[in-house]
């Protein structure tokens, strides 16, 4: 393909992530055309096919994304519905030389995203998953500093207000632990990223518990800790107490002789002093233009990560979860990512 290649996209999945921010996206970029989309949901699919003018319409009542991928002349397929969904629709697209756009978490099991996995790297398509922070200068900064650094331990905290009840008339998927992994399987997969993007090192080891309330659909809370390929070690941290501690930073790296902290989307701070004060960016829009220009151009070394990198962002979560239900077992990460 050349730069002026119209790329058509067809949209699996219609929710308002799709609708506020993936769609609107891609309309600002030259030769992108969407010409079909699907969803579950009738009345959201007609709704957001209505209001940016995208041709084709796929439901179970015309045989939905399975037909809508064997009828329609794809070139890109965004893949935006929750983890739990997620069955083969990716597999055959990739199989049929459709390029894949994955929103995270990618999988709720590691036999779905590696079945996912081994199909895009048959086909040889072009792949990334909806890791945008890596495109933020905050974290790119942040790992230009700590490329030269001995990495010892990095912390991630996120405080959050209290979960839905359980039980509630207003339950969504969302609010079911089985389908959604709460916060952890959330923001995790992307705290997961950020921290391997940050410091160049990928976790070899995964252990996790929650803190679960029978009133609650979703954890209080819950900590994950990580041991990374040189031996350092990571905790993450999710609490849902309803409370958010004023100044406290999203990311803590400890490296040989000082540390790193990032301060929400704000501020980079090293031992204390400012390093780095950022600027209003847009990661998703960044993300999608370069994808669409890695396309484009067919060169894929364009993109921060591609479906097989998101992988090791992912497992280390789902080990994590697994961990937590046998009590805490320190799951191998190896071991993990290949007998799932």
């Amino acid at each position: 393909m050349s730069t002026n290649s119209i790329i058509r996209v067809a949209f699996y999945g219609c929710g308002n992530f799709a609708k506020t921010t993936r769609i609107p996206n891609l309309l600002q970029i030259d030769n992108v055309n969407i010409i079909a989309a699907c969803d579950s949901n009738k009345e959201k699919l007609t709704e957001t096919a209505n209001q940016f003018n995208i041709p084709q319409k796929y439901h179970a009542d015309n045989g939905g994304a399975h037909a809508m991928i064997e009828s329609e002349d794809i070139d890109v397929l965004y893949s935006i519905v929750p983890a739990y969904v997620r069955t083969d629709i990716e597999v055959i697209a990739a199989e049929k030389g459709i390029h894949i756009f994955s929103e995270k978490p990618q999988a709720l099991t590691m036999s779905v995203a590696n079945r996912i996995d081994n199909a895009i790297q048959k086909a040889g398509v072009i792949s990334t998953v909806g890791f945008r922070e890596r495109y933020r200068p905050i974290f790119q900064k942040a790992r230009d500093f700590l490329s030269d650094k001995e990495i010892i331990h990095v912390r991630f905290q996120s405080f959050g207000g209290l979960p839905p009840v359980a039980g509630s008339e207003t339950k969504t998927w969302w609010a079911d632990m089985e389908k959604s992994g709460g916060r952890a399987l959330d923001w995790g997969v992307h705290a997961t990223d950020y921290s391997r993007f940050m410091t160049g090192l990928n976790i070899s080891h995964s252990q996790a518990f929650y803190c679960e309330r029978s009133s609650y659909s979703t954890p209080l809370s819950c900590i994950f800790n990580y041991r990374f390929e040189n031996g350092a070690t990571m905790n993450l941290n999710f609490v849902s107490a309803g409370s958010n501690p004023k100044n406290e930073p999203w990311f803590t790296v400890y490296y040989e002789g000082g540390c790193l902290t990032i301060y929400q989307y704000d501020r980079i701070e090293v031992n204390g002093e400012m390093f780095f004060h950022a600027e209003e960016f847009n990661p998703w829009l960044e993300q999608d233009k370069i994808f669409i220009r890695a396309i484009q151009s067919g060169k894929p070394d364009l993109l921060q990560s591609d479906y097989h990198d998101g992988l090791y962002s992912l497992a280390p979560v789902l080990a994590g979860w697994g961990s937590a239900r046998n009590n805490g077992e320190c799951m191998d990460l190896k071991i993990f990512m290949e007998d799932q």
